[in-house]
């Protein structure tokens, strides 16, 4: 049977003043939310899970409070883990008020950022001015009140507090945004400095080797091979050496004989031999029995910040040859490492002063800014940014992607991404200090030294 033709069953007009005596209402009794859309950083391919997301958008928006006694929810619960909130809170909304001035941004955004943007989503968050909380969305009720004149007008929001999991968080409203930055996990990189000078000193001696030739360079070293010298006579010191190689011509041979302490007190030459994945190599040597030279060089502070090795300078008093030596720069540290002698010289008095070049930048610059991303420039680990102190060089990370297992590198460079601010890593720990529950484990071990927990009753005999 068709309706009464004489009876209007919710015509545009009425429904239209409906809406807005709702939108009128809410402006009166409502508060002022901000409502924080999440937006998906990172899924997984396979489970579909989230595995990042981040909130840096902000809306201001009516809503109605629809507790009228407090917060629901279970209240706060004493458990082992520490004390746990577990408010809840139900927000109303206008629905045409969220389709007009929210839900055409977020349309703008990509699809692979918001997926739904037609109506408030569970995992949204809206920050409660009247508590300075979070609530995270859990529910959205759009179906009360039931189709008054055959049409909705309002959204429910059944929120509960927000437990913070690592998102990243930048809404540019401080009130917000600070609430969070000592919260998640959150490790220390110790900078300094973006570069410190090595330092060496030399040491002389006579009987040393004053020179290795090499009569043939061999072939097919596709690694450096152990060159053994033969010892000194008693009371002198030995002396230590090592190759270098080259790829010519698609194979590798040896480029030059290196020594990394030259020797003392021998009387006549050594005996040289290479030993290898290569075949054909062999050294001779010439000995210096009457003036001295360097015969070693020290590395006393290995520097920081060195991406190449630097040039070496030695100036000292003597009446013969210079010494010459070049340093070596290994593993992730970007210092010094070694510096082998390349020519002892003759004729020193006194043991030459070595002058070290300096990394290519010695003074960190910049300022690095909360949420900003930053980089290992040779590990490639990034990070977010949670503060930075200036005077103490102590800047605190979240949300770590480690691309080596053990993160940053000390001696590398932590570039920002906005600020180009640029220091260089003294320490790291990938320890939480500010983790509450950071001592679980120690407290965890401690307790099995005392309690046997694989026996039935560890805490009796019965």
């Amino acid at each position: 049977m068709a309706l009464n033709p004489f009876f209007l069953q919710g015509s545009p007009n009425e429904q239209r003043l409906v809406q807005e005596l709702i939108n009128e209402q809410l402006r009166i009794y409502g508060v002022e939310v901000v409502y924080i859309p999440r937006k998906f950083v990172r899924k997984e391919t396979i489970l579909k899970e989230i595995s990042s997301s981040k909130f840096d958008d902000n809306f201001a928006l009516e809503a109605y409070i629809n507790n009228y006694d407090g917060y629901s929810g279970q209240g706060d619960i004493l458990t082992k883990f520490g004390m746990s909130l577990k408010d809840d809170l139900s927000l109303i909304i206008s629905k045409e008020r969220y389709e007009d001035f929210i839900a055409p941004f977020l349309e703008a955004e990509s699809d692979e950022e918001i997926v739904l943007s037609s109506r408030p989503r569970e995992g949204d968050l809206v920050y409660f001015p009247l508590g300075q909380r979070l609530f995270e969305v859990k529910f959205v009720e759009h179906e009360q009140p039931f189709y008054q004149l055959g049409k909705l007008y309002v959204y429910e929001l059944k929120c509960e507090l927000f437990e913070y999991e690592d998102e990243i968080i930048d809404t540019s409203i401080d009130e917000i945004d600070t609430q969070i930055q000592e919260e998640g996990y959150i490790t220390t990189l110790g900078l300094i400095g973006l570069g410190r000078t090595a330092t060496a000193f030399a040491t002389i001696g006579t009987g040393y080797i004053r020179q290795i030739i090499l009569n043939n360079d061999g072939y097919g070293y596709t690694s450096p091979p152990v060159v053994s010298i033969s010892s000194a006579p008693f009371g002198g010191t030995n002396a230590i050496a090592e190759a270098i190689t080259e790829l010519k011509s698609g194979v590798y041979s040896i480029k030059q004989i290196a020594l990394r302490n030259a020797g003392a007190g021998y009387t006549s030459a050594p005996i040289i031999t290479i030993t290898g994945n290569g075949i054909g190599a062999a050294a001779t040597c010439g000995i210096e029995t009457s003036q001295s030279g360097v015969i070693s060089i020290d590395v006393t502070d290995g520097g920081v910040g060195y991406s190449t090795a630097p040039y070496i300078t030695i100036t000292g008093i003597g009446v013969g040859e210079t010494a010459t030596a070049i340093a070596s720069v290994v593993g992730t540290a970007q210092s010094v490492s070694s510096i082998s002698i390349t020519n002892p010289g003759k004729g020193y008095i006194v043991p030459p002063s070595v002058s070290i070049n300096g990394p290519p930048i010695l003074t960190g610059i910049g300022t690095y800014l909360f949420n900003e991303i930053v980089t290992g420039s040779r590990s490639g680990t990034t990070a977010r940014v949670k503060s930075w102190d200036f005077d103490t060089k102590i800047l605190k990370v979240s949300f770590v992607n480690n691309v080596t297992p053990n993160g940053f590198f000390p001696g590398e460079t932590i570039v920002g991404s906005i600020s180009s601010a640029r220091y260089s890593v003294n320490t790291y720990d990938n320890w939480n200090p500010y983790d509450k529950y950071g001592d679980n484990l120690q407290i965890q071990t401690e307790a099995e030294s005392i309690l046997d927990f694989s026996e039935s009753n560890p805490f009796g005999s019965y």
